[in-house]
């Protein structure tokens, strides 16, 4: 019922409980679209933009941005396409998530937890794609 709500709603409210199905994904840490109508910005992580850069202000990881992608695509179940402007397109298990807020645009701040793999910005720091951003991270990932 609450996904049918989110349907028309760009971001979720700041401690709002929703559920997420990752229908495709930019880079390491978002934006992840999902089925339900949200765009999520993972919470307390930093990755390289795709083109290689870093952003300003922000932990700048060694990897790549394009391997922050490819990690985070294989932890959603692996890549089933691509659309014309290059966002990959996943078919992912049902993420539940918790909002932080407005993240930049119309992109969702969300910590996200995954079946198998429990909270998904942690699982990307194990992938050593990607850095804790302590400013974020809120205690989380430690």
């Amino acid at each position: 019922m609450l996904s049918a709500l989110l349907l028309g709603v760009a971001i979720v409210p700041n401690g709002q409980i929703f559920a997420c199905t990752p229908v495709r994904v930019w880079d390491g840490d978002g934006p992840v679209w999902c089925r339900e109508g949200p765009r999520i910005r993972l919470g307390g992580i930093a990755a390289r933009e795709i083109d290689g850069s870093c952003r300003r202000g922000q932990p700048c990881p060694r990897a790549s941005g394009i391997a922050a992608r490819d990690a985070l695509v294989r932890l959603l179940g692996g890549a089933k396409g691509r659309t014309g402007t290059g966002h990959i397109l996943v078919t992912g298990p049902r993420l539940q998530c918790r909002s932080n807020g407005g993240a930049k645009g119309d992109r969702t701040g969300a910590w996200c937890s995954a079946p198998r793999i429990g909270d998904l910005s942690c699982a990307m720091i194990a992938t050593g794609t990607v850095l804790r951003w302590n400013r974020y991270a809120a205690g989380h990932c430690q």
